[in-house]
């Protein structure tokens, strides 16, 4: 089971499944669309109550972490220790596939770098545009754009895509405020001038933003970057997958640079494939 549904996922899901036919593994696939996995969840809930869980479902971090607590899912260290997960896979991802610090549970595929600035290069180009490294460079970059007639950032507006930009601008303010605010949820930093100017930013984005992107599909949102249809988007590396999906090259047809203020700084998430 998972969600990997748009054009560059589904190429992500082609490699997958030929490497494992190559190993003679079969790929049955369960593919339930929503960029953010929640209405997969929602299906994998229901499935588990019905005593009837998938092989295998495709989950992120700290969901594989909830799921392992309840004590769902299958000890992997065999095929972990033959192939050496322990040494290859960043120590940052084995917290959420390691229980206890004992056995695995799901098996990492990726680590993404969510904080991303996607931008059209022949729209920058047309009107003398460079990749913001501040926000008043990304704020005037916006005002060219929208006095070009071009929509200066493509936005999906679901939760998980709004929260994703959220949390990219709390890390442009302060890496230590990212880590007390939304990592350890202190009531301080949550309450702090730093939070405040989080929402101003997030504020002027929304000023940016067509009318019809309520519900958008982030991929949607990327495709009106791919046509210059809009300006910018902030999303994950995942995004590139969409880039090249369509045939042209990140870096060339599509610049990214990292959200500015988060230079030096690195969010991820990951996606595992947890057994049952």
């Amino acid at each position: 089971m998972h969600w990997w549904t748009s054009g560059g996922e589904g190429a992500t899901v082609a490699v997958l499944k030929n490497n494992l036919e190559a190993q003679g593994v079969g790929w049955q696939g369960m593919a339930i669309a929503g960029g953010g996995g929640e209405a997969a969840m929602t299906a994998l809930r229901a499935r588990v109550i019905a005593g009837d869980p998938p092989t295998a479902a495709q989950m992120l971090g700290m969901t594989v972490t909830a799921w392992a607590d309840e004590g769902f899912l299958g000890n992997l260290n065999e095929v972990a220790e033959a192939g050496n997960w322990a040494a290859v896979v960043p120590p940052a991802v084995q917290g959420f596939g390691v229980q206890d610090g004992q056995w695995w549970v799901a098996v990492p595929v990726n680590k993404h770098r969510p904080h991303w600035v996607w931008m059209n290069a022949e729209v920058f180009a047309a009107n003398g545009l460079t990749p913001p490294t501040t926000w008043d460079e990304f704020f005037a970059a916006a005002d060219t754009l929208q006095a070009a007639g071009i929509i200066p950032i493509a936005v999906g507006g679901q939760p998980w895509q709004e929260a994703t930009i959220w949390e990219a601008v709390v890390l442009s303010i302060d890496p230590a405020l990212y880590r007390s605010a939304i990592l350890e949820a202190n009531p301080e930093a949550l309450a702090s001038d730093g939070i405040r100017e989080s929402f101003d930013i997030m504020r002027r984005i929304r000023g940016y933003v067509d009318p019809n992107f309520a519900g958008r599909d982030w991929n949607l949102a990327t495709a009106m970057v791919i046509s210059g249809e809009a300006g910018m988007q902030i999303m994950g590396d995942w995004a590139k997958g969409e880039v090249i999906a369509a045939g042209l090259t990140p870096g060339g047809d599509i610049l990214c640079s990292v959200v500015p203020g988060t230079q030096g700084s690195f969010l991820f998430n990951a996606d595992f494939f947890a057994m049952f």
